[in-house]
């Protein structure tokens, strides 16, 4: 069990990985041809896999109302398959819930061929953290896990140092997403990596779309035993880079070509601050990111890749004045987005 040689190279080397959306007709059913075409940009953008299942692709596809889990997470995959993608892609599931629930998903999850589940412990506040670590362990029986640090504003917990240095030892982690949009947060985790006896077999991926510049260009530094260690966030899976998504993989090769530069040039920083301010508008931070997943859509959906910004939740929408927002910052950085890119591929798919 594992993943190629291959595939954990290319893990470890850093890429980009949308947390991609689902898509819906007018009737909230989904949308399977609509599905497939957001799942083929993805792969024609150059990005380095998808996350199918998160946060991203509404939670509720679990509602026993939609019972939409694996047929969305199978349909992604045919998608996968057929476009014949012929360099690595990384192909994570979303696994969430009790472990039951997690145990479950995983194994559907891998039975479809997926490679790394991408376990969030939001929603299991009676779960003590040792509690959580078997929950992870459990998982991880079934295939290699991708963890996960989430901020509390959308389901997530605060946790400890101490938990993510023992989550860090659990044969089977290959790589933690930290999302905690807290600086110390994921401080912790870094650090606790770097004193993890497995610190180079664990890649760390920023989800923190208001830092993603910046994260990606630092290197953190410890003093573990007397020794330092260094360990770089190499790549990202974000919900930001679910749009404009060619544009973030020009972006991260970029960052990859001068992060080791010692002298870097003030322009990487004022980048930094144009991607947290369109990360701003398109998450609703200004509303604690309650039109996150419509915003996605939204900026999908105004370049043709989805229909609409529906989701299966009638009541999630954007909030007053996000849609002003979304237009603002893309007038002000039209250098991020992907427009061309996207025209060309609808023309390319027959697609008006």
């Amino acid at each position: 069990m594992g993943l190629s040689q291959e595939l954990l190279h290319f893990l470890h080397d850093g890429t980009v990985i949308p947390a991609h959306p689902l898509a819906l007709t007018e009737d909230r059913r989904f949308d399977e041809r609509q599905h497939k075409l957001l799942t083929n940009y993805y792969i024609s953008s150059g990005a380095g896999g998808v996350a199918i299942g998160v946060h991203t692709t509404q939670f509720e596809i679990r509602d026993p109302k939609h019972n939409l889990y694996e047929r969305v997470l199978k349909v992604t995959m045919d998608a996968i398959n057929e476009g014949n993608v012929s360099r690595p892609f990384l192909k994570i599931a979303g696994v969430c819930g009790p472990t039951q629930q997690a145990e479950s998903e995983a194994t559907i999850a891998k039975n479809l061929g997926y490679d790394l589940a991408l376990v969030s412990v939001g929603g299991l506040g009676d779960y003590s953290e040792k509690e959580l670590l078997e929950h992870v362990r459990s998982v991880a029986v079934i295939m290699p896990v991708f963890g996960f640090y989430l901020q509390p504003s959308v389901g997530g917990r605060v946790l400890s140092f101490e938990f993510w240095r023992e989550f860090a030892d659990i044969e089977g982690v290959l790589a933690i997403k930290m999302a905690p949009f807290n600086r110390y947060q994921t401080l912790d985790v870094v650090r606790a990596v770097c004193e993890s006896k497995r610190r180079d077999e664990v890649a760390l991926y920023t989800g923190n779309d208001d830092q993603i510049v910046l994260d990606l260009l630092s290197s953190y530094r410890f003093d573990v035993n007397g020794q330092h260690v260094e360990k770089r966030i190499v790549g990202g899976l974000l919900g930001h880079w679910a749009v404009w998504t060619a544009k973030a993989v020009a972006l991260l090769e970029e960052i990859k070509a001068v992060r080791n530069d010692s002298s870097l040039s003030k322009e990487w920083f004022q980048r930094a601050h144009e991607v947290t301010d369109s990360n701003a508008a398109f998450f609703d931070a200004k509303n604690q990111f309650a039109g996150c997943i419509a915003g996605i859509h939204e900026v999908l959906r105004m370049q043709g890749l989805l229909k609409n910004r529906l989701c299966l939740n009638p009541h999630e929408e954007l909030s007053e004045g996000q849609l002003e927002e979304i237009q603002r910052v893309y007038s002000a950085y039209p250098h991020l987005h992907d427009d061309h890119f996207v025209q060309t591929f609808l023309e390319k798919q027959h697609v008006k």
